[in-house]
C-alpha cells in the first residue's frame, strides 16, 4: 500500500523522520529544492516527471508539481538503481524489468514470484506501470513488502546501466530461444512486456538476445505473470544447480 503526500509542510516534516519512499517532481524552484535536499540527504529516490504523470500518481491535479510516495506495510521496498548498482558485489545476479506492466493484479503476481525466486531487483517504469496499491498488495499475498522496486523515467538507459555491470538482458517472446537452453545463472535480467503490446521497439532493441518457453498446447500465448513465474523457476534453476557444481 502508499500514502501519497503533496504539501510541501507534509513532506519536509516526513522526510525530516526516519521513512522510505519515492519523490516525484514536475516543477522547479527555492522551495522544490529544499525538499530535493532533504531527500537526497535521507538517501531517497528522486525522479522529474511531467504533470499528467504526477497527476496519475496522486489521483488528482491538486500536487503543485510535488508527490512524496511513502513506503508503507505491505509496500515494496523502493530502491534506486545507482544503490542497487554500486553495492552489486556478487557474480550471480537476477534481475527483472518491467515494460508496461499496467493490471495491478499482474504486477503483483509478478512480485509474489519474483520474492519465490530470489530476484534482487524489479525495475519498472515511473509512467504506464501500475504503482503500489491494495490490489498488489493483496495479489502478491504479502510478498510486495519484501521485493526491491526500482521506478526509472528511462527504461532503456536502466537497461543500458546494467549492460554495463556485466548484465545480459533477454526480452520474454513466445518466438525466443527455449529459456532452458540459455545460461541465465550468471548477471541476467529478464524483460517482461506489457500486457497485450510486449515490449516497446526502444525495449527489445536494447536487449541482448529473446527468451521464449517451448509449449505445445492451442493456444501461442501466456498471460505475463505465470509466464514470468516459469521464467523465473528456469533462472533459479539453474542458480542452484552451479551453486551445487562449486
Amino acid at each position: 500500500m502508499k500514502q501519497v503526500l503533496t504539501g510541501f509542510h507534509a513532506i519536509e516534516e516526513q522526510l525530516r523522520g526516519s521513512t522510505r519512499g519515492h519523490l516525484y517532481l514536475s516543477r522547479g524552484g527555492k522551495r522544490y529544492d529544499i525538499i530535493v535536499d532533504l531527500a537526497r540527504k535521507s538517501g531517497i529516490p528522486i525522479d522529474r516527471v511531467t504533470t499528467a504523470e504526477l497527476d496519475r500518481f496522486c489521483g488528482s491535479k491538486e500536487h503543485r508539481g510535488i508527490a512524496f510516495i511513502v513506503e508503507e506495510e505491505g509496500a515494496s521496498p523502493v530502491q534506486s538503481l545507482d544503490d542497487f548498482l554500486n553495492n552489486l558485489s556478487a557474480e550471480t545476479s537476477l534481475v527483472v524489468i518491467l515494460d508496461g506492466i499496467t493490471d495491478p493484479h499482474n504486477f503483483g503476481a509478478i512480485l509474489r514470484s519474483c520474492d519465490l525466486f530470489r530476484v534482487d531487483l524489479v525495475i519498472t517504469q515511473t509512467r504506464r506501470s501500475a504503482g503500489f496499491s491494495q490490489t498488489v498488495a493483496k495479489t502478491s499475498a504479502g510478498a510486495s513488502a519484501f521485493v526491491p522496486v526500482a521506478f526509472v523515467s528511462n527504461l532503456p538507459g536502466a537497461m543500458k546501466s546494467l549492460q554495463r555491470e556485466g548484465f545480459w538482458i533477454y526480452g520474454a517472446d513466445m518466438r525466443g530461444k527455449s529459456a532452458d537452453e540459455i545460461d541465465l545463472s550468471g548477471k541476467c535480467a529478464i524483460v517482461m512486456g506489457g500486457e497485450g503490446k510486449g515490449m516497446g521497439r526502444l525495449v527489445a532493441d536494447t536487449c541482448d538476445g529473446v527468451i521464449g518457453i517451448h509449449t505445445e498446447g492451442n493456444i501461442d500465448s501466456l498471460n505475463v505473470s505465470v509466464a514470468t513465474g516459469i521464467l523465473l523457476y528456469e533462472a533459479d534453476r539453474q542458480r542452484r544447480a552451479g551453486a551445487k557444481n562449486l
